[in-house]
């Protein structure tokens, strides 16, 4: 599989426009997040494992977060399979999930937690989510960090 499949020039060029950071998704949540007040890093590197990035990251309160293209990501409702290259097509996405499985199993093995999303779901949702689980994470370490000095 590591071979790429014939293609023609045409979707050669379409697939080398897609973008696989800063979608209008991430930027979507992003701005919306700022806006109120949030901060965070982006593209941060997924601890103990090479090419891997969150979307999202909340370092303090370890909070991870992903955004999944429908397409590339196997959204059960959105997910198509290419005509063409079937084979290929199929065990590269199916790679894909797995990938998106290790990563969360190495995050969580990491004490960070994890929200992953679809690219279709309303970035004011999403939003909604990350900042009830960032604050949810904060009190949680200030609760921690309280209990554990007294005598």
């Amino acid at each position: 599989m590591r071979n790429a499949p014939p293609s023609s020039p045409d979707v050669s060029a379409r697939m080398s426009r897609q973008t696989n950071q800063d979608t209008s998704a991430e930027r979507a949540v992003r701005q919306l997040l700022h806006a109120s007040g949030y901060r965070y890093r982006t593209h941060y590197p997924v601890p103990g494992m090479r090419r891997r990035k969150i979307d999202i990251a909340f370092t303090r309160t370890r909070l991870a977060v992903l955004i999944d293209g429908c397409f590339w990501h196997g959204c059960p409702e959105h997910a198509t399979s290419p005509k063409a290259n079937a084979e290929w097509w199929r065990q590269k996405l199916d790679r894909n999930i797995e990938r998106d499985r290790e990563t969360n199993a190495q995050l969580l093995s990491e004490g960070w937690t994890v929200l992953r999303f679809w690219e279709h779901e309303s970035p004011d949702a999403v939003m909604r989510q990350v900042v009830a689980a960032v604050d949810r994470e904060k009190a949680s370490r200030e609760k921690r960090q309280q209990g554990g000095g007294g005598l």
